[in-house]
């Protein structure tokens, strides 16, 4: 059986890592981008020595356009074979109206949520292209079907990854490139600590009552959809705490799995 490998951004928190420790446990060697070196080589020893796979740390910010096209195209030839790229790095900063909105937090935004993964979409699908196929696994959001207030770069960013992704699937449809996104709900990670700016008592409010997804709801998600067979493609997976109905609706009876 052919050895696969995973290309995964985003990898030392929350669903990438979640995914990471997924994949790894399905016998894929990993490609892990993210910008904290340490936390990313302590990662990837211990996927190597938990389940006897080889990583590839990348310390990368997806940002970086030339970076990223220097890292990729540096790679060993034995790492190019990529079966699977998960777009997973993203992030939402600050939760302001419009007209109070700060343009550092649109900036990062924008090119962490849109051009970051571009960027590397760009660099691997000619990898994928001489492998003769691939599959493309994009990390959207709910809050890229429907906006809600104090969301609205967040939202647009994510309406971005939702348009890439469906424009994609035709692209690389007579390439034999798969084109797929799971779309999460509220999920209990770092996400929303870094769209407070650290403040961990705010973002810890976010989760108060009810019982948000968990990465590794996420993770399995992904291994999902990455695991169908070859003429079967997920396009759109949005996956949703039960107690959440959309971005704005959601009940707080307690929690129960805590």
């Amino acid at each position: 059986m052919k050895e696969k490998i995973a290309f995964i951004t985003g990898a030392t928190a929350g669903f990438g890592e979640a995914m990471a420790h997924k994949f790894a446990s399905e016998k894929y060697h990993l490609v892990l981008v993210a910008r904290r070196e340490d936390k990313l080589h302590a990662l990837c020893r211990g996927l190597e020595t938990n389940y006897g796979i080889k990583t590839l740390p990348l310390v990368l910010d997806v940002r970086e356009n030339r970076a990223v096209e220097e890292k990729i195209k540096s790679m060993a030839p034995e790492w190019s074979k990529v079966d699977v790229l998960i777009n997973n790095a993203g992030l939402a900063v600050g939760r302001d109206a419009f007209h109070e909105g700060q343009l550092d937090d649109w900036e990062r935004m924008i090119d962490t949520n849109i051009k970051g993964l571009m960027y590397v979409t760009r660099a691997i699908v000619p990898m994928m292209i001489e492998n003769s196929g691939g599959h493309i696994i994009n990390i959207g959001s709910i809050a890229g079907k429907e906006v809600y207030p104090g969301g609205s770069v967040y939202s647009a960013t994510k309406f971005a990854v939702d348009a890439l992704t469906r424009s994609m699937r035709i692209d690389f449809l007579p390439l034999g490139i798969k084109v797929s996104q799971v779309s999460p709900g509220a999920a209990e990670t770092e996400f929303s600590l870094v769209r407070f700016k650290g403040d961990a008592e705010k973002a810890s409010h976010v989760y108060n009552g009810f019982d948000p997804l968990t990465a590794t709801d996420i993770a399995e998600a992904a291994w999902f959809i990455a695991s169908r067979p070859a003429h079967v493609c997920i396009n759109d997976l949005v996956i949703m705490p039960t107690s959440q109905a959309s971005s704005v609706h959601i009940h707080k009876p307690g929690k129960k799995n805590s």
